[in-house]
Protein backbone atom coordinates (compact mmCIF):
# COMPACT_ATOMS: atom_id res chain seq x y z
CA UNK A 1 0.00 0.00 0.00
CA UNK A 2 1.47 3.33 -1.05
CA UNK A 3 1.25 6.40 1.19
CA UNK A 4 1.63 8.79 -1.73
CA UNK A 5 5.19 9.72 -0.85
CA UNK A 6 8.18 7.85 -2.11
CA UNK A 7 11.81 8.25 -1.13
CA UNK A 8 14.06 9.66 -3.86
CA UNK A 9 16.11 7.34 -6.03
CA UNK A 10 19.90 7.45 -5.50
CA UNK A 11 22.62 6.21 -7.85
CA UNK A 12 25.45 4.36 -6.08
CA UNK A 13 29.13 4.43 -7.07
CA UNK A 14 31.74 2.24 -5.34
CA UNK A 15 35.52 2.45 -5.46
CA UNK A 16 37.01 -1.01 -5.08
CA UNK A 17 40.12 -1.79 -3.05
CA UNK A 18 42.12 -2.35 -6.22
CA UNK A 19 40.63 0.42 -8.33
CA UNK A 20 41.31 4.10 -8.78
CA UNK A 21 37.87 5.15 -9.98
CA UNK A 22 34.35 4.86 -8.64
CA UNK A 23 32.02 2.66 -10.72
CA UNK A 24 28.26 2.71 -10.88
CA UNK A 25 26.92 -0.41 -9.17
CA UNK A 26 23.21 0.27 -8.91
CA UNK A 27 20.41 2.35 -7.47
CA UNK A 28 18.36 2.47 -4.29
CA UNK A 29 15.69 4.53 -2.56
CA UNK A 30 16.51 6.44 0.64
CA UNK A 31 15.19 9.55 2.42
CA UNK A 32 18.58 11.34 2.49
CA UNK A 33 22.26 11.00 1.52
CA UNK A 34 23.39 9.60 4.87
CA UNK A 35 20.83 6.80 4.73
CA UNK A 36 21.63 6.18 1.06
CA UNK A 37 25.31 5.66 1.94
CA UNK A 38 24.42 3.28 4.80
CA UNK A 39 22.03 1.33 2.61
CA UNK A 40 24.57 1.23 -0.24
CA UNK A 41 27.16 -0.16 2.16
CA UNK A 42 24.77 -2.92 3.24
CA UNK A 43 23.57 -3.76 -0.27
CA UNK A 44 26.63 -3.30 -2.48
CA UNK A 45 29.68 -3.94 -0.25
CA UNK A 46 28.74 -7.06 1.68
CA UNK A 47 32.16 -8.67 1.20
CA UNK A 48 34.32 -5.62 2.11
CA UNK A 49 35.15 -4.99 -1.55
CA UNK A 50 34.72 -1.22 -1.34
CA UNK A 51 36.85 1.56 0.12
CA UNK A 52 34.62 4.52 -0.79
CA UNK A 53 30.96 5.08 -1.62
CA UNK A 54 29.43 7.94 -3.56
CA UNK A 55 25.69 8.51 -3.85
CA UNK A 56 23.90 11.03 -6.03
CA UNK A 57 20.22 11.70 -6.48
CA UNK A 58 19.13 10.32 -9.81
CA UNK A 59 17.13 13.49 -10.44
CA UNK A 60 20.34 15.56 -10.17
CA UNK A 61 22.25 13.62 -12.84
CA UNK A 62 22.25 14.99 -16.35
CA UNK A 63 23.63 13.25 -19.42
CA UNK A 64 24.19 13.97 -23.07
CA UNK A 65 22.31 12.01 -25.68
CA UNK A 66 24.15 9.57 -27.94
CA UNK A 67 22.49 11.42 -30.84
CA UNK A 68 24.54 14.52 -29.90
CA UNK A 69 27.86 12.66 -30.03
CA UNK A 70 29.24 14.24 -33.21
CA UNK A 71 28.42 17.81 -32.25
CA UNK A 72 29.62 17.31 -28.68
CA UNK A 73 32.96 15.54 -29.24
CA UNK A 74 34.16 16.60 -32.71
CA UNK A 75 35.38 20.08 -31.64
CA UNK A 76 37.95 18.49 -29.30
CA UNK A 77 39.52 16.40 -32.07
CA UNK A 78 41.71 19.20 -33.42
CA UNK A 79 43.11 20.22 -30.01
CA UNK A 80 46.17 17.98 -29.85
CA UNK A 81 47.47 19.77 -26.78
CA UNK A 82 44.66 18.11 -24.82
CA UNK A 83 45.84 14.61 -25.64
CA UNK A 84 47.92 12.94 -22.92
CA UNK A 85 50.67 12.08 -25.41
CA UNK A 86 51.42 15.79 -25.84
CA UNK A 87 52.84 16.08 -22.31
CA UNK A 88 55.95 14.22 -21.15
CA UNK A 89 55.22 12.32 -17.93
CA UNK A 90 57.97 11.74 -15.37
CA UNK A 91 58.61 8.11 -14.47
CA UNK A 92 57.71 8.88 -10.84
CA UNK A 93 54.11 9.64 -11.78
CA UNK A 94 51.98 6.51 -11.62
CA UNK A 95 48.34 5.70 -12.36
CA UNK A 96 47.69 8.34 -15.00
Amino acid sequence: MSTGTEWPLWEVFIRSQHGLAHKHVGSLHAPDAAMAIRNARDVYTRRNEGVSIWVARSADLHASSPDERDALFDPAGDKVYRHPTFFPMPDEVKHL
